[in-house]
């Protein structure tokens, strides 16, 4: 999108009242929708990863407002391009499961996640565990269609699924043996395509993935170093495209020159040149006539004559069924959250309280984790302080918000030694939850014997089931943090560093929880 915007913008194309200019804003499917309902953005046009977000927007906008923002005519959102969901898989395990000669599906995937031998049991113990991830279907397009996708699976039809089929003990079970075998979630594809094809098969042994990625990680200019290519696993009980439809919201900010300026910019993308340039960029064009060329090949990973069975997308009742459904069956969680309360802390910023901020996105993450999720909290200044240890959070949810609430600031940062106890002592602990700990700190370390160097060697994932290990999600709380060493310390466990402050501490707290 940003190489066919800028081409569009400096062709001075006219509307009726003047000039046009686009501006493109990238932002996931699911957040970009909640943020239009909310009111917090106002798009003129709109084009999520798939369709399905469509019939999900004009549902909550009915029930906000009475009426659709995307129209439902033939021409109201036409796609822009598509690239299909497929189960992006390591060639060398690929052909263990049988690859190409055997169609590999869900039903695959979840027996793979359930046999306790693992990759042994198709001769292969090398591979270690199998290992699997796809993004949170909340957020992310790719997550929902892999999640509808499975429920199609488990009751083995290719259309007319029912809500009642969605909540049987069958369906829910399917579900979650494909969901035990996930490393963690997240909110962007793309997140999940660099960590399998810079982390290698140790991380990740499969990821729900668009094609077009598929084809990036074997063209070797993003991913010069990749272990094995990358092949597209194209389930055999069905998928869908992600089309990227072009919708214009008919919505009362939406001008009717805007409107007339939005046709313009719809006909240039539909246009040959642009449909041509989406091949390059590994996806499949919208417009029919042209021929899918190089690099959509087998060289690239993928089949041109792929999908054989495509799912219809099913009624917002079904969506929301499986959506519940998934939040049942989702693999669950165990993870402390530590909280630096250093002196530091007690300042304010703009007015905020450093403090009260942090406190508040950490009631904020308490309170968007499930019953059976596992979670801790601890606190450091010059020494560390475990408030609650990691434990069932339902029975505790409201003790562990006051012990929250009536955390304060005081002392020297103790940030190394901390990470350090938690981490041993997560690691330690048997589970076949995700291991996570989440930290946040607004200080370079002052009173830890442990240094980074001997930290990034303890806490570095690695061995061939790297991508199970714990991860270190950090926080880097204003301009006083570290914030290379907390990407270091991130990006060593195969987890991510974010910045944050008073302001967005909340966000950012959200974020992190849909990696869970």
């Amino acid at each position: 999108m940003n190489d066919v915007v800028a081409d569009f913008n400096t062709r001075h194309y006219a509307a009726c009242d003047g000039a046009i200019t686009v501006k493109a804003i990238p932002i996931g499917s699911g957040q970009s929708m909640q943020q239009i309902v909310n009111g917090t953005i106002q798009p003129d046009i709109w084009s999520p990863a798939g369709s399905v977000w469509l019939t999900l927007l004009n549902t909550q906008w009915q029930q906000k407002h009475g009426s659709n923002l995307v129209g439902t005519g033939a021409t109201d959102a036409l796609p822009l391009v598509s690239s299909p969901i497929v189960i992006a898989m390591w060639k060398p395990e690929a052909e263990a499961l049988g690859w190409p000669q055997k169609a590999i599906g869900w039903s695959d995937i979840a027996s793979l996640s359930t046999d306790p031998r693992g990759w042994a049991a198709y001769g292969h113990a090398e591979f270690g565990a199998f290992k699997f991830g796809h993004t949170h279907p909340e957020y992310s397009n790719s997550g929902l269609d892999a999640v509808i996708a499975m429920n199609y699976a488990a009751v083995n039809k290719v259309r007319g699924l029912t809500t009642a089929e969605v909540n049987t003990t069958t369906t829910k079970q399917f579900i979650n043996n494909v969901e035990s075998s996930v490393i963690h979630y997240g909110d962007s594809t793309g997140f999940f395509a660099d960590k399998m094809f810079g982390g290698g098969p140790s991380y990740l042994s499969a990821a729900v993935l668009y094609e077009n990625l598929v084809v990036e990680a074997n063209d070797g200019k993003l991913y010069p170093h990749l272990p094995y290519p990358v092949v597209a696993i194209y389930p055999k009980e069905g998928t869908f495209y992600s089309d990227h439809p072009f919708a214009i919201l008919q919505a009362s900010w939406v001008t009717s020159a805007k409107q007339t300026a939005a046709q313009v910019f719809r006909n240039f993308l539909l246009d040959q040149p642009q449909q041509v340039k989406a091949l390059h960029y590994g996806f499949r064009p919208a417009n029919q006539q042209i021929k899918l060329a190089a690099p959509l090949d087998s060289i690239h990973g993928i089949d041109i004559t792929q999908p054989k069975t495509l799912l219809p997308i099913p009624g917002a009742d079904v969506v929301q069924a499986i959506k519940t459904s998934w939040s049942q069956q989702r693999r669950k969680v165990n993870v402390m959250l530590i909280l630096d309360r250093s002196g530091s802390m007690a300042a304010t910023v703009d007015n905020v309280s450093k403090i009260e901020a942090a406190k508040q996105g950490l009631q904020e993450f308490i309170n968007l984790l499930g019953d059976n999720d596992q979670l801790g909290l601890t606190v450091f200044s010059d020494q560390a302080d475990i408030l609650s240890p990691v434990s069932q959070l339902g029975p505790k949810r409201k003790d562990l918000l006051n012990r929250a609430n009536n955390i304060f600031a005081m002392g020297g940062t103790r940030l190394f030694d901390t990470m350090s106890e938690q981490f041993q002592a997560l690691q330690q602990t048997p589970s076949k939850n995700i291991r996570a700990i989440v930290i946040l700190t607004d200080g370079v370390d002052t009173d830890s014997h442990t240094k980074l160097d001997g930290l990034l060697q303890q806490i570095t994932a690695k061995g061939e089931d790297a991508g199970t290990a714990v991860k270190m999600f950090t926080i880097a709380y204003g301009r006083d943090a570290n914030e290379n060493d907390l990407k270091k310390i991130a990006t060593s466990t195969g987890a991510q560093e974010f910045e944050g402050n008073p302001q967005n501490i909340k966000e950012v707290y959200n974020q992190i929880s849909l990696f869970f």
